[in-house]
């Protein structure tokens, strides 16, 4: 189980939307590579960061900030956020990226998708964010006609790393986790699963625990994090028991 700590990208800084929506925008940090320092003292070892404006865009508009995030930390980073060809996802890992989330392109271009996770073995996952159930695209501002099922299926056998399945409606608004829809998803499917959006307080950390939630990979903390409402040390201590 691994707990991700996460780093959206706006303008620079490090923000947390609410609902995906780029004007519900609270700034948490102006120092996005210090930020993902403190995280990697705090113990984390993996960092989840969006380029938000990158998503929208439909190219990277933050590299700068994420480059100097790669500078500053050890730790394996995901990044997701406006990559929707084959040489963005080439340039940023080797530039360091461990893994690279495709969400857009896996509606769009999934062939592109199952050709990234070809020739980078372990280093590609999809990003699948539902809204009323079914998947949104284009920073969540578009929704598409695919549920998440649908949509993760079709990448069975491409070898892709993990999915990461976002439930929007609890998206930084502290609901906790969409437990029922992510393991049925994981259940359903044979690519890892990671959960995302609500994740509120050390309860979904307990629930991510329990022999139910077995299938996961882990779940991504936002908002929980920024505002003192996860504390580190005894959301980390509950992921090492689990493993010990």
């Amino acid at each position: 189980m691994i707990l991700f700590p996460a780093i959206d990208l706006k303008e620079g800084k490090c923000v947390r939307l609410q609902q995906g929506d780029m004007a519900r925008a609270t700034i948490f940090n102006h120092d996005p590579a210090q930020q993902a320092a403190q995280f990697e003292a705090q113990g984390f070892r993996y960092l989840h960061i969006v380029d938000l404006d990158g998503a929208f865009a439909g190219a990277p508009v933050n590299a700068a900030p994420v480059e100097r995030i790669l500078e500053a930390v050890s730790m394996p980073v995901q990044l997701g956020g406006g990559i929707r060809d084959i040489g963005r996802v080439e340039d940023w890992l080797e530039k360091g990226i461990t893994r690279v989330i495709l969400g857009t392109a896996a509606v769009r271009d999934p062939a592109f998708v199952k050709e990234a996770a070809r020739r980078f073995p372990g280093r590609v996952a999809v990003g699948l964010d539902a809204k009323d159930g079914r998947v949104a695209v284009e920073g969540w501002a578009e929704t598409s006609d695919l549920t998440a099922l649908e949509l993760a299926q079709r990448f069975e056998d491409a070898g892709v790393a993990a999915i990461i399945y976002t439930d929007i409606a609890r998206d930084g608004l502290l609901k906790g986790l969409n437990m029922e829809a992510t393991i049925a998803l994981a259940e359903a499917i044979s690519i890892p699963v990671i959960a995302s959006g609500g994740l509120a307080s050390l309860d979904d950390v307990k629930a991510l625990m329990e022999p139910r939630a077995a299938k996961l990979e882990g779940a991504i903390t936002g908002r929980a994090l920024y505002d003192g409402r996860l504390d580190p040390r005894a959301a980390l201590a509950l992921v090492a028991g689990r493993t010990a």
